[in-house]
């Protein structure tokens, strides 16, 4: 079966994705690996629009790469100590790490080829986006506005910690 153009994409994207996580996990330096974790974000932020799920692409890169490595970008350069080299940036439990990774690791892929996997091939409705936007302002109008109070409680927290005094 030859690979059509949307799974070459697919694959370049998810290939550039991994090789970035594996960056994010094998960077020395804090900073970098944050801006490692970044571009990890925007891969998947790629898939999800290769896969036709615009929605999910939008809020990955509001969400995820809007807030979420902004707040790890900042954190990391309000902690001085590790930006001006004074605290160790190595972990020296490395080894441990690798060798659980790798089993887990072997453990997935002996999971995934177990597995039958079915084909299915599902009509997707052409208002979903309307369909969410319908259920958080109705069904989940609680939950919706407590993460926003929360996202801005830990907005002026941030703004409180990184002010000069």
């Amino acid at each position: 079966m030859p690979i059509t153009g949307t799974q070459l994409v697919f694959l370049v994207i998810a290939l550039a994705t991994v090789a970035a996580a594996f960056m994010v996990v094998t960077s020395r330096n804090l900073f970098h690996a944050a801006l490692w974790l970044v571009a990890v974000f925007f891969g998947v932020a790629a898939v999800y629009a290769t896969l036709e799920a615009e929605f999910l692409a939008v809020v990955q890169v509001l969400i995820y790469i809007g807030a979420i490595s902004t707040l790890i970008v900042f954190a990391t350069m309000l902690t001085r100590g590790m930006m001006l080299g004074r605290m160790p940036m190595s972990n020296f439990q490395w080894a441990i790490s690798a060798v659980v990774s790798a089993l887990f690791f072997v453990a997935l892929v002996l999971v995934l080829f177990q597995i039958n996997w079915p084909v299915v091939q599902a009509a997707v409705p052409e208002n979903t986006v309307a369909m969410i936007g319908e259920q958080l302002v109705t069904s989940y109008v609680m939950p919706f506005l407590a993460i926003g109070v929360l996202l801005s409680v830990a907005l002026i927290g941030a703004i409180l910690i990184a002010r000069e005094r």
